[in-house]
């Protein structure tokens, strides 16, 4: 299988592209630079042009992970960035999809549990209505713009990501310092839900996606069992054998990342039922081991 990513220089992307070629698969990357050594790279500039055709003629599937960062302190410009990126991007990409001879049959799309909004403790699956704010307006038309690759004959599975478990990059690898020093501990209440993903489980479920035709439409790349902020905590320094007592203020984020604490602050207890039905099933269900396999 030929594969295109975008994103491909990212956390997952670098795990996903390895996983394809130990498979044997062929990958190429779209993106400003060379991501991936030993693969045909395309430069596209995302949020500016369409995807270069040649990139997609005789591919047989696309994964689009490509998005500016959210974890970071948000103002005019970087909330543009994080929207052109995935809304702009996502439609410069399927617009080249029309435009070849032989279009990619499969289109797995990066999307984003923001689409939930801040629900509190509200059980939330895949059928699910988005929520409100700035993330779940943006997840909602990075989503629409995917969707359009339907109109090309493309399958279209659109991953809905929780926070994504791993040491070389997402959220994980900015707590492990604090949390090592014995200054980590819950953020703000402590109370609010987070629903999780093993970074193995996350590249298992990419393939998935691209292999199984029962994989379309929305699916919650999340742990059956998310779990309160306070709890992932305690587990966290349970697995690096630290205290996790010391809370972060909820003003104190709200100072360091503007409104982008809104997404560390937010609840979101999102269970993964359309991906259980779709056949995928999860190696990590449980926090306190999916830490200590990541941390081993």
């Amino acid at each position: 299988m030929i594969v295109a990513i975008t994103g491909a220089s990212g956390f997952i992307g670098k795990r996903l592209s390895a996983s394809l070629q130990r498979e044997g698969h062929m990958v190429r990357t779209l993106g400003r630079r060379p991501s991936v050594p030993g693969v045909d790279h395309y430069p596209w500039d995302a949020s500016r042009e369409q995807a270069p055709f040649k990139a997609l003629e005789g591919a047989d599937a696309v994964v689009h992970l490509a998005g500016e960062p959210v974890a970071q302190r948000w103002n005019a410009d970087v909330k543009r960035r994080i929207h052109d990126s995935r809304v702009v991007g996502t439609r410069n990409l399927v617009a080249s999809f029309s435009q070849v001879l032989q279009a990619p049959k499969v289109l797995v799309s990066g999307s984003a549990i923001g689409w939930y909004g801040d629900r509190a403790d509200q059980v939330l699956t895949e059928a699910s209505d988005p929520g409100d704010g700035f993330l779940a307006d943006t997840c909602r038309e990075w989503e629409a713009e995917a969707r359009k690759a339907r109109t090309a004959g493309a399958r279209v599975a659109l991953i809905r990501t929780g926070i994504v478990l791993g040491t070389e990059g997402g959220a994980l690898a900015k707590m492990l310092t604090p949390f090592r020093l014995g200054v980590g501990g819950p953020l703000g209440s402590g109370q609010q839900w987070m629903s999780w993903i093993h970074i193995e489980d996350m590249v298992r479920l990419l393939l998935f996606a691209l292999d199984n035709d029962t994989a379309e439409g929305p699916l919650n790349a999340t742990a059956p069992h998310p779990v309160r902020n306070i709890d992932f905590s305690h587990a966290l320094g349970a697995a690096l054998g630290r205290p996790s007592f010391l809370p972060v203020p909820a003003f104190g984020l709200k100072l360091l990342f503007g409104e982008g604490a809104t997404a560390l602050l937010g609840s979101q207890r999102v269970l993964p039922e359309a991906t259980a039905k779709a056949g995928f099933n999860f190696r990590f269900s449980a926090i306190r081991g999916a830490l200590e396999d990541v941390l081993r």
